[in-house]
């Protein structure tokens, strides 16, 4: 588990000529007891890791669709103790990589080295803190790195050169490209220059690059992993999720595989 686990799978899949899927869901959405069932689900459905949002009341960077996931699990008591609970308890019926989306300030409230040493009991593997900027990521890399928990990054359009090089340098598991400029949520289309940030990033970091924000088209993944390694997707997900059309989840996954990109 933890950082090599995500590394190894991520390269399986590219070895097989696939692209890398992570959909996102928010912890508890639906109930906590619910939550490991829609992980097998996605896993089922072809996803190569699960990015897991923790419920936080006031989600900087998250768009309507995620902010009403957020207030539904924490109206259903969802909390992150409870998470690590059921994931110590259910974890070895996922057989891929769980990535935790969360805010500095729960992981504070928590502690710390107590947050990573958790995260490694239960098989968290990596953690997304997208207000956390780099200056202060002392805040967590030595119980992160003590613990085998990857710290990803985020980069985003308005990066300049160095900053992505900076990136690149420090970050764990994949470097997460930001390809709109704003909250998250489904999109129409992206900038023009898209693909060719996408490549900057690809040629600046030692790590998988994968596209995340706005992305909700089986056609928006093949054309985003065209200049990268993959994609996330949260927004699409979450709303396929509540409507029960897994086969549209299928479908959407089923975009990032050899067979649909080459064809």
């Amino acid at each position: 588990m933890g950082k090599k686990f995500l590394d190894n799978t991520f390269q399986v899949e590219l070895d097989k000529g696939n692209k890398l899927f992570i959909p996102y869901v928010m912890a508890g959405d639906g109930g906590i007891e619910s939550f490991i069932s829609t992980l097998k689900m996605l896993e089922d459905k072809g996803a190569t890791a699960i990015e897991v949002g923790i419920p936080f009341s006031d989600p900087v960077a998250d768009g309507p669709t995620i902010q009403e996931a957020g207030k539904r699990a924490l109206e259903m008591g969802t909390t992150l103790q409870k998470v690590f609970e059921v994931l110590k308890e259910r974890r070895e019926e996922i057989g891929i990589p769980l990535v935790f989306m969360t805010y500095i300030n729960p992981i504070y409230n928590y502690g710390v080295e107590r947050f990573f040493q958790d995260c490694k009991e239960v098989g968290v593997d990596g953690v997304i803190i997208p207000d956390l900027p780099l200056e202060h990521h002392d805040l967590v890399r030595g119980p992160s790195k003590e613990n085998g928990i990857a710290i990803i990054q985020l980069a985003t359009l308005t990066s300049p050169l160095e900053r992505i090089q900076e990136l690149g340098s420090v970050t764990e598991g994949f470097l997460y490209a930001v390809t709109i400029n704003g909250i998250t949520g489904s999109r129409d289309g992206f900038a023009d220059n898209i693909s060719a940030h996408l490549t900057k990033l690809k040629n600046n970091s030692p790590v998988p690059v994968l596209a995340g924000f706005g992305i909700s088209t089986p056609e928006h993944v093949r054309n985003m992993s065209k200049s990268c390694d993959g994609v996330v997707v949260g927004s699409k997900i979450i709303d396929l999720i509540q409507k029960d059309a897994f086969d549209e989840i299928k479908e959407l996954i089923g975009a990032s595989k050899a067979s649909a990109l080459n064809s």
